[in-house]
């Protein structure tokens, strides 16, 4: 799947009500922390993430909840699909490896499951499901464009 089609199913997605924003906008700091905080407890951390990634990933925690409070303000599909697909292609060329993303996004769908109202979480979790779901076509995407760039 291209990025056009991939636009085409981020399209699908609503974005959440006034309130459930407010409430991520409100934690996402909070819930980028424990991310953080989970992700290095993990035995195989650093085998998701490559030798001496700690500080980028914590970096990709803060931003990811940062980016995605931004997209719950002002939802974008071209935007939303773009810059994921900017952090796969990026972080995959310094170590990161494609299992890092499952783990990633499963953890903070546990985190805010727990810290979040069950109609924020409702109305959130869409947008890290088509996440989940689409890391095959990112992969596929950033497999693509690395070959090309060494190629070069």
């Amino acid at each position: 799947m291209g990025k056009d089609a991939l636009i085409r199913s981020a399209t699908e997605l609503s974005p959440p009500p006034p309130e459930a924003v407010a409430e991520f906008d409100a934690k996402h700091e909070a819930l980028a922390a424990e991310l953080t905080e989970r992700m290095f407890a993990r035995a195989d951390v650093d085998q998701l993430i490559g030798e001496n990634n700690r500080d980028m990933m914590a970096n990709n925690s803060r931003n990811f909840f940062r980016f995605m409070d931004s997209i719950f303000h002002h939802y974008d599909p071209a935007v939303f699909v773009q810059t994921v697909h900017w952090v796969f292609r990026t972080y995959r060329q310094h170590g990161f490896q494609v299992l890092y993303w499952p783990a990633h996004i499963d953890t903070a769908v546990e985190i805010m499951r727990r810290e979040l109202s069950p109609a924020t979480f409702s109305a959130i979790h869409p947008f890290f499901g088509w996440l989940l779901n689409n890391i095959p076509a990112f992969t596929d995407d950033s497999d693509e464009e690395m070959r090309g760039a060494s190629a070069k």
